[in-house]
């Protein structure tokens, strides 16, 4: 059931991204970005999916309890009482009204249509933030932070993904990097800032590498390698593209901005593992409660309440060598308009390589 779920927020993920991306989008004048076709099938499948997805922690609970309180009497205390059911009964409302306005209005057309689906999509991802982990640390920042921080993420994700795969030719695009680098920027700088804010609440940041034992601190860390590839397609999408684009107006840059989604979608896997799983400061780690991913790559014996230091060796330096050895073939690969698929593969070798130094490194 826990691979269920998980793989349900990321794709919910998904969803959120794909509705907000599109709302925006298509309140863009024709000539600041690419010719999109976002139909009202796929809006209303990414809605219908934000209804569904959004339910499925709430069935975990409901499935645990069941056998202890009955199905019915489960069912009514997790939708009327715990915070996650009553968050998702409005989730049910907000997106059933959404719904209805992609079917009445053409939002392709019609700009307050848009507007509505926007403040629509921001009041569902709120109630993704009222029943997420931070909130139940300290629930006016909690909420505010997770908040803000999934709204950054959905902007800038959005856009990027819908270009990426929802675009008819790649016209305007100088236009569209006018606009979309600095809001990917802003985006990029808000995300950082409140994640630091969310981990602060889950732990103390110097304990950071601590938080490595248990299931959370993996999934936490395995997202933060996984940005380091986002950030080089950032760099290379945003940037260095724009300066291709001038010189070689045949290029197309749609490949390489599917390939930094796709890094995007393994960043919201790992997200949504490290939803699932409790925060360091709710467990003591015991034997029973290390990570399997810890116990795999540590060399040395675990021990209770163990703290984690990092000690570079020549096999961590080996694979950190790796890595960089990786980026610079991620770099060739554009240079050389390799098959864009390469360019992905060396992006995940990268972030894997980096994942394992510092497991290694671990003394």
């Amino acid at each position: 059931m826990l691979f269920i779920v998980i793989l349900s927020q990321a794709l919910l993920y998904l969803c959120f991204a794909i509705t907000l991306g599109s709302f925006i989008l298509y309140l863009i004048p024709a000539n600041y970005r690419p010719t999109i076709n976002v139909t009202k099938r796929v809006l209303l499948l990414t809605i219908s999916g934000i209804a569904v997805l959004s339910f499925f922690p709430v069935l975990q609970i409901i499935l645990y309890l069941t056998p202890k309180l009955g199905f019915e009497i489960t069912l009514e205390a997790v939708l009327l009482t715990y915070e996650v059911g009553k968050s998702w009964l409005i989730t049910l409302v907000l997106a059933s009204i959404l719904f209805i306005v992609v079917v009445c209005y053409d939002y392709k057309k019609k700009a307050y249509a848009s507007y509505i689906g926007i403040a629509i999509t921001l009041m569902l991802i709120l109630t993704i933030g009222w029943s997420g982990h931070a909130s139940t640390i300290h629930h006016f920042w909690g909420v505010l932070s997770h908040t803000l921080h999934f709204t950054a993420v959905s902007v800038w994700v959005g856009i990027l993904i819908v270009i990426s795969w929802f675009s008819k030719d790649d016209s305007n695009w100088s236009n569209l990097l006018k606009w979309f680098t600095p809001v990917a920027i802003a985006c990029f700088i808000a995300t950082i800032l409140t994640g630091l804010i969310l981990m602060n609440f889950a732990m103390e940041l110097r304990d950071y590498p601590d938080t490595w034992l248990v299931p959370y601190g993996q999934s936490l860390l395995i997202k933060h390698v996984l940005i380091i590839p986002l950030m080089i397609y950032a760099v290379v999408n945003g940037l260095i593209i724009r300066n291709k684009l001038n010189k070689d107006s045949s290029f197309n840059p749609i490949a390489w901005t599917r390939m930094e989604s796709i890094v995007i979608l393994l960043i919201f896997s790992a997200t949504a593992a490290l939803g699932q799983q409790s925060p360091p400061q709710e467990i003591k780690v015991t034997n029973e409660e290390v990570s399997p991913l810890f116990k795999l790559f540590y060399q040395g014996q675990f021990q209770p309440n163990m703290t984690v230091q990092l000690f570079p060796n020549a096999t961590s330096i080996f694979l950190l060598v790796l890595a960089i050895l990786f980026f610079a073939l991620m770099m060739i690969s554009y240079m050389k308009k390799a098959p864009s698929p390469f360019s992905l593969l060396m992006s995940v070798l990268l972030a894997f390589s980096l994942y394992l130094s510092v497991m290694l490194s671990i003394g």
